[in-house]
Order: structure tokens, then sequence, then C-alpha cells
């Protein structure tokens, strides 16, 4: 390879751990020499390592220093506070590279599909999980109220303080988050980084009880045994679960037999079983072979009407008819996210995802030469952060391949994404001004004696960076 050869210049859209594990297979290859741009429509980068890990899980969020390094490598830039649609469109972003990898992840939420899943007090795990990690579009700087409030950071501060009672539907890890949050107090969360108005909120909460719902036995929750065991480590906490729910039947056995995982759970929750209740001041009750049916209230959400479920013949869960109704203040739905269509970007409404082969996006019926993805919004939302890396290498592969096959080819555009943005007066925050972001949170931590604080508004944000909102 000629030092003088001409680089491929690949944009990557998105900066989570999809976006920056793309950047890093295409560094570490020798085939060809590569720049690569990596575009967050947010000003800081890490995506779901900042926004959907939960605040007290400090180990996993740490892999944002990892995921830094491979920004800082030469030949890749962060171009942050760039969005798509609003600064460029699509066709503009593919003239000025050679190639682009959408990265953008799954930016919404399935629903339930039931009668009252839109009364005050029945929210998303993602809208949730984002208030308490501190996410600017949930944190917004304009419609303030007269105290100097968002309209929308109030909304869920008052949904969470006003519950006593709340259901999460959903065995996941997400779901395991957000019941280990509202039933945490104030102190033990005071170590985290929340932001300072998210944490004064919880400090304000009452929740008590928090029932965990799966329509499934306990042989098909998709918890990580390590979540599931951080759960019954909670002091003052007592678990809730029926014994005969973790008498397995013939499909759970053999789900058992097959998954360490899957055996690791059930055997976790069958010594929850055996302990005695304590009158500890806080539960949280694992419902399952369990759904919802029906969201209970008038302008605000009362209770869940819940129905026991069997497999039927046919091997799908099934209602057996048998109805009872839990009390509660607030329904989170944690059954998973869902990708959203990006203007510009082929997208195919029935799976939430961009239509592709190995990588390679599919447009108009064929392959687009110069169109990749990766992540969630390429397989689906599942997997821990550490599938994006295999996933991302897939579609290094499959780009790579069209270089040696003449397919895509570098064209000599070094330096065209600078000048379009430049000459619409765009200045995106690169990574010294994340570092300046990241040493203003540690300091705003430090002078309240935490290891950090995240600045949740946007504002905050781009005057930490040394920009503002006007600029």
């Amino acid at each position: 390879m000629s030092d003088e050869a001409t680089p491929l210049v690949v944009a990557v859209v998105g900066a989570g751990p999809s976006g920056i594990y793309a950047a890093e297979a295409l560094t570490v290859q020798s085939q060809l020499p590569v720049e690569v741009a990596v575009i967050d429509r947010l000003p800081v980068p890490f995506g779901l390592v900042r926004y959907g890990v939960a605040p007290d899980h400090e180990a996993i969020r740490s892999i944002r220093h990892t995921l830094e390094r491979t920004l800082a490598e030469p030949g890749v830039a962060f171009y942050g506070d760039v969005t798509i649609g609003r600064d460029l469109v699509i066709e503009e972003l593919r003239a000025s590279v050679d190639a682009v990898v959408y990265a953008y992840g799954a930016g919404s939420d399935k629903r339930l599909g039931i009668p009252g899943e839109d009364l005050t007090g029945s929210l998303a795990a993602p809208e949730f999980v984002a208030w308490y990690c501190g996410h600017p579009d949930v944190h917004p700087d304009a419609h303030t109220r007269p105290d100097g409030g968002s309209a929308a950071d109030h909304r869920l501060a008052d949904l969470v303080t006003g519950a006593t009672s709340a259901v999460v539907v959903g065995v996941g890890n997400v779901a395991l988050d957000v019941a280990r949050v509202l039933l945490k107090t104030a102190p033990e969360l005071a170590e985290t980084d929340m932001a300072d108005e998210v944490l004064e909120s919880l400090a304000g909460k009452q929740v008590t009880d928090v029932h965990v719902l799966g329509r499934r036995g306990p042989a098909y929750t998709a918890f990580t045994t390590k979540e599931l065991r951080e759960l019954g480590q909670l002091p003052d906490l007592d678990i809730v679960l029926s014994a005969a729910d973790l008498e397995l039947d013939a499909s759970s056995e053999a789900a058992v037999g097959q998954d360490k995982v899957a055996a690791r759970n059930v055997a976790v929750m069958r010594t929850w079983a055996e302990r005695s209740s304590t009158g500890a001041s806080r539960r949280v009750h694992l419902h399952f072979w369990t759904r919802p049916t029906r969201i209970l209230g008038g302008d605000r959400v009362t209770g869940i009407e819940l129905e026991r479920t069997t497999i039927g013949p046919d091997g799908f869960v099934e209602g057996t008819g048998e109805l009872t109704e839990v009390s509660a203040q607030l329904v989170v739905r944690s059954v998973g996210y869902r990708g959203v269509a990006l203007p510009g970007v082929p997208y195919d409404a029935s799976t939430g995802r961009v239509p592709h082969a190995e990588g390679r996006v599919i447009r108009d019926g064929a392959f687009s030469p110069d169109e990749y993805v990766t992540g969630w919004i390429k397989r689906g939302p599942t997997g821990v952060i550490g599938t994006n890396r295999s996933d991302a290498v897939e579609t290094v592969r499959s780009l790579l391949a069209d270089v040696d096959a003449g397919r895509l080819v570098a064209r000599g555009r070094s330096g065209r994404l600078e000048q379009l943005l430049t000459g619409r007066g765009i200045t995106a925050l690169d990574l010294p001004a994340w570092r300046r972001i990241d040493a203003a949170e540690v300091a705003l931590g430090a002078s309240h004696g935490r290891l950090r604080t995240t600045l949740a508004h946007r504002v905050e944000l781009l005057a930490a960076a040394g920009t503002s909102a006007e600029d």
C-alpha cells in the first residue's frame, strides 16, 4: 500500500457503540488507507453507553473510555451536533464521501397495543431510561415552566414522585434497570453520575412496590444472571414470587437444559422463593405467565388488569381468561426498542430496520454501491454492547470486499464534508469539545462530592464545549 494512495473517505452516522466499532474495524485493517467521519446529532458521543446503560452500572458505562480511544485514532474525526435532515441531507452526505455506514440505532419503542396505554402514567422504558440518564431530548431547553424547569422534565418527575406502586412490563435487563432505579433510595443513587435534577426528583419518590411482568415462565427471561442477582442484593427489599411459577413445564425444562443463563436465572429465583418475608419497606413482585390486558384509570393510571397465560397447542402464548388487577400509578413498558426511518435512508417499516444483506444496504431492490448499515438499525435491538463489534466487523468486511471487487472506489473526497458544513456556517463539535464537556461534568461532580454529574440540557453541553445554541 503506497503512502500516497488516495484514502477511502467513510462517514459513519451514529456515534454509539455500533458506529464507533465500525470506525475501529475500518482503522485496524491494513488493506487500504481510510478517513472516517463519525457523525452524531447529539453534542456528545457514545449513544446508549451514555444514555441507555443505568447510571449505577459504572463498570459497563466505563466502556466509553475504550470507545473514545477509537475516536482519537489518526484518520478518525468526531462530528457532534450535526443532524441529518437539518444540517445536510443523505444525498449531500453521500456526495461528500466515498461510503456511508448507517449506525443510528433504534430510537423508538414497541407498544403493548392494549386499552389505556396512552393514559398519563403509562410510558415507554426508552423515555424513562433517557430521563434518568440525562438525555437532552428528554431534558429540553425550550418550553420552560415559570419555575425554570422544562415541561418534559417535570412531567416525568411528577409521574415518579406521585407513584407508590409501579408496574414494569418485560423481563429483560432494561426492565431490571427500571425496577432498580424506582426502588433504590436517594443515598443509594447519589454516587452515580445522574443529573442533579434527576437525583432531586428521585429523592422525592415514594415507590414501595414494583411489579415485573413476564408473558412466559422464568426459563424464558432475558435477564443476565449478574443483573438478576444484583436486584436480590438490594437492602431492605423483599422479593415476592410464586413457587408455582417456578415449576417448569416440558418446554421450560428444555429451555433450561439448553441455555446455561436460563438455568442460572431459575436457580437464583428458586433461592428467592425459599426466603421468608422480612417485612422490608420495599418489595419487587415477579409475575410470570402473566400479560397485561388493560391499563386502568380515567385521566391517569390507577392500575392494570392482568391475565394468566399458558402455552397453547400451537406453541404460542395464549390467555386463560383468569383476570386479576394490580393497583399502580405508573406503568412502564419495557418490551423492546424499535428502529425509525431516517430521511433519505431505505427503511422497512415491517421490521423497523434498514434492508440489507451482510451489511450492504438494499435500495430500490438492489445493492446500493456506497451504503452500509450496522448495529440495531441493521439487526434489530438484540444482543449486548459487545455484539455490536462483531456486527460492525461483518459490515466492514462487506465494504472491503466491495473495494476489492471494484464496486467501491476512493474518489479523492477528503475534506469535502468539512467544506460542506463550514460553507453552511455549521461548526461540528469535535473530540476536544467532548473532552471539555467531560471535564466540566467531572468538575461539577467534584463540587458535589461525586465523581461526575451529567449535564442533561443541550444548552449546558454546548456551553461546556465552548459554543452556544446560537452558534
